[in-house]
């Protein structure tokens, strides 16, 4: 399995997929892990939180994790996304000079 940390690449995983990519990180590049998480800013308290949690797998708790944390970061650009003609051409930053 490729260990390749790249956002957009994760976000084509299915969920399935996404849990055994963390699981081979987990077991063999523990820190492309630690740098998946930073990257897609999931919040460090819940991953100490996941790691720790001996109940539930826990690659799949942290490959939720991640497809939650892309999904608000979605949502919260979509609701802050202005569409190019509301923008006055002084405040473009495609405007020529």
């Amino acid at each position: 399995m490729n260990s390749s940390v790249d956002i957009t690449t994760i976000e084509k995983y299915t969920k399935e997929d996404l849990v055994k990519f963390v699981e081979h990180l987990m077991n063999t590049h523990f820190e492309k892990l630690v740098f998946l998480l930073y990257n897609v800013d999931v919040n460090e308290h819940k991953v100490k939180q996941l790691i720790s949690s001996t109940n539930t797998h826990q690659a799949t708790l942290i490959a939720e994790a991640i497809i939650e944390r892309i999904a608000e970061k979605k949502k919260t650009k979509a609701m802050y996304k202005q569409p190019k003609e509301n923008i006055a051409d002084d405040d473009r930053w495609d405007a020529d000079e």
